[in-house]
């Protein structure tokens, strides 16, 4: 099982091949933002990566990371835990004003994964 870090909280195992944004809230307890519902528009799940970041990205976080001139960081719901990852949770409920995180994104990565 993969392991994940999110810092600030303690160490957790997860499902291997489960979404990154869905561990981070359902796993580590984070209150981590998905206010698209975890489709890749709005980039509200984004994490810095401490250590283990994924070599590949999917054309819909590469396009919309562009669109919105953002480096340095990922979206947490186009990225599947398969191997030990640390990570810094930079969008997070609290002390967003927002009334909840969104809609609970779906178990698989959306809009279905192009690599590039």
């Amino acid at each position: 099982m993969p392991k994940l870090t999110v810092e600030g909280f303690a160490d957790v195992d997860v499902e291997e091949g489960k979404r990154l944004v869905l561990a981070i809230e359902q796993d580590a307890g984070v209150d981590i933002l998905h206010a698209c519902g975890g489709n890749a528009r709005c980039t509200t799940c984004r994490v810095e990566f401490v250590s283990g970041e994924p070599p590949r990205m999917t054309v819909a976080e590469q396009t919309r990371l562009a669109e919105r001139g953002l480096s340095g960081v990922r979206l947490s719901c186009q990225i599947v835990c398969d191997h030990d990852m640390t990570v810094r949770a930079i969008s997070r409920l609290t002390g967003s004003g927002r009334p909840d995180p969104g809609r609970t994104p779906e178990p698989t990565i959306q809009p279905p994964p192009v690599w590039t």
